[in-house]
C-alpha cells in the first residue's frame, strides 16, 4: 500500500470508528437503526454467509423490536413458500403442528441447515408466544419468496383445489400432469425443456396461474373467509409458473437465471404487502436474506454484470421506504458444504483479505458494531470500491478470492451495516458427526 492509499485507509478508519455504535447485547443497541428505519415499509436484512451464528441472532434482536416497536406485520425469508407457509400456520396459531420443530419440518431439501436451526427455532418460538396475545388478524405471519420448490408447489396448489372446487383440482392435475416424467427432479426437466428433448410446460403453468386467479377474486367476493387461502394457492402457481421458466433458464447462464429468481422473490414481496394491505392496512415487511440479494446490485459488480437483485428493485419500488441492512464479518467459523448438496460441516473462515471491507471494520478493533451510512459522514468518507467477502451454502477457501470475493460500493449498496468481527457455525436441528467433529484448520491453504 502506497503512503496516500495508507492515509485515506487511516482516514476511513477513524472515521468509521467515530461513527460506529457498539454492540454489545442491551436493549439499546439498535436504537439508531430504529430511528433510521423510521416509517419504512420494508427493511431487509442480509447476511454474508448463509451459516453464520450470529447473522440469525442479530436479525432477530432487529427484528423482534421492529415488530414490538414499528409494528411490523410479516417477515419475508429466502425459503420457498410451501416451506414457510406450515410454519406460517404455526406461529399465527392456526396450524397442527404440536411445537416449532414439527413447524420447521417441511424444510428438507438442502441446505436444510438455513432454516432448521436453533436460532430459527428459538425465534419461531418467541413469534408463536407472542401471536398468542394479539387477535387472529393482527398476528404477525412468516412467509418465504424463493422459488425452488417446484413440485411442492404444484402438489399444494392441486391439495388446495381438492377442498374448495374438485373440478377445478382435476383440471389443475391435467395441466402440472406434463412434469410428471421427471419425478421430482427440476432440474431434468429443465434441461430437457431447454434443448428440446420434451415439451415445454410453460403454456399449462400459465394457464393454471390465470384460472387460479380469477377463480380466487370471484370466490373471494362470495366468501371473504377464502380469500388467504387462495392468495396460497395463487402464489404457489405463480412459483409453479415462475420456477418453470427458470429451471429452463439455468442452462442460459447465470445471469439470466438469477434475474428471474431476484424478480420472482420481489414480486412475491410485492404481492404480500398488497395482500396484507387488504387484509388490516398499513403493512410492513421484515425481510431476511442474503447480502446478495438485498444489497442493491447497481452497488457491485454484480450490476455491472447486468444483474439485479431484490435490494435493488425495492429501492425503484419503494424507494427510502425501503432500508437495506448488510452484515460482514472478519474471522471465525461457518456452517456450508463443499459442494451443491453435500453435508453441513462446520468449516473455519479464513481472516478477511486486506483491500477488503472486512478487513476495513476489523481494524476498526470493535467487537460487533452498527455503522449507519444513508445520510451520515461515513457514506461520503468511504466513497470507493473494495473487495467484499459472501459465503453462500457453498465455502471453498482453497479459491476463496476468486469463488467468494466481488467488488462492491459500501455506502450505496446499504443503508446501514453491521459488523461482527469473531463468528461462529450456526447449529443445524440435524446436526451429523461431520458437523461436530468440523474441519480442522490446518487443512487450509496458507495461500491463494
Amino acid at each position: 500500500m502506497d503512503k496516500a492509499s495508507l492515509l485515506d485507509f487511516r482516514f476511513a478508519t477513524s472515521t468509521i470508528r467515530d461513527a460506529v455504535h457498539p454492540i454489545s447485547g442491551a436493549a439499546a443497541d439498535y436504537d439508531p437503526l430504529l430511528e433510521l428505519v423510521g416509517d419504512a415499509r420494508v427493511v431487509l436484512l442480509g447476511e454474508a454467509s448463509h451459516g453464520t451464528r450470529e447473522f440469525y441472532r442479530e436479525r432477530a434482536r432487529i427484528t423482534r423490536r421492529l415488530v414490538e416497536e414499528k409494528q411490523f406485520s410479516a417477515i419475508a425469508v429466502e425459503a420457498d413458500w410451501p416451506d414457510a407457509y406450515r410454519v406460517n400456520r404455526w406461529v399465527r396459531w392456526a396450524g397442527n403442528d404440536r411445537i416449532a420443530i414439527d413447524a420447521l419440518g417441511d424444510f428438507r431439501r438442502f441446505p436444510r441447515w438455513m432454516w432448521r436451526n436453533r436460532e430459527v427455532l428459538d425465534f419461531v418460538e418467541w413469534l408463536h408466544a407472542f401471536n398468542e396475545r394479539r387477535p387472529a388478524p393482527g398476528r404477525v405471519g412468516f412467509y418465504g419468496l424463493d422459488l425452488y420448490s417446484l413440485f411442492g408447489s404444484i402438489e399444494a396448489v392441486i391439495g388446495f383445489l381438492d377442498q374448495v372446487d374438485p373440478e377445478a383440482a382435476q383440471r389443475a392435475r391435467y395441466r402440472y400432469s406434463c412434469f410428471e416424467d421427471f419425478g421430482e427432479d427440476s432440474q431434468a426437466y429443465g434441461y430437457a425443456a431447454e434443448f428440446g428433448l420434451t415439451t415445454s410446460c410453460e403454456d399449462h403453468a400459465v394457464q393454471q396461474l390465470l384460472e387460479l386467479q380469477g377463480q380466487g377474486a370471484r370466490l373471494a367476493q362470495e366468501d371473504g373467509a377464502l380469500e388467504d387461502g387462495f392468495f396460497y394457492a395463487e402464489q404457489n402457481a405463480r412459483l409453479v409458473k415462475n420456477a418453470e421458466k427458470y429451471y429452463r433458464t439455468m442452462f442460459r447462464g447465470r445471469i439470466s437465471s438469477w434475474n428471474l429468481r431476484d424478480r420472482h422473490m420481489a414480486e412475491t414481496l410485492e404481492a404480500l404487502l398488497g395482500h396484507l394491505d387488504r387484509q388490516r392496512g398499513g403493512s410492513k415487511i421484515v425481510v431476511w436474506e442474503h447480502n446478495s440479494h438485498i444489497g442493491d446490485a447497481r452497488a457491485t459488480a454484480m450490476g455491472a454484470g447486468g444483474e439485479w437483485n431484490v435490494g435493488q428493485l425495492s429501492r425503484e419500488q419503494w424507494g427510502d421506504d425501503a432500508v437495506l441492512i448488510g452484515f460482514s464479518t472478519y474471522e471465525g467459523t461457518v456452517t456450508a458444504a463443499s459442494d451443491w448438496d453435500g453435508p453441513a460441516t462446520r468449516k473455519w473462515v479464513r481472516p478477511a483479505l486486506a483491500g477488503s471491507w472486512e478487513n476495513m471494520f476489523h481494524q476498526v478493533g470493535e467487537p460487533g458494531f452498527l455503522l449507519p451510512l444513508r445520510g451520515q459522514p461515513a457514506q461520503e468518507a468511504l466513497d470507493e470500491m473494495k473487495l467484499e467477502r459472501a459465503i453462500g451454502v457453498i465455502y471453498r477457501p482453497e479459491t476463496e478470492r476468486v469463488s467468494h470475493y466481488f467488488e462492491a460500493h459500501l455506502p450505496t449498496q446499504f443503508d446501514a451495516v453491521v459488523h461482527l468481527d469473531q463468528t461462529t457455525a450456526v447449529e443445524p436441528l440435524d446436526r451429523t458427526a461431520g458437523w461436530d467433529t468440523g474441519e480442522p484448520p490446518e487443512t487450509y491453504p496458507t495461500g491463494l
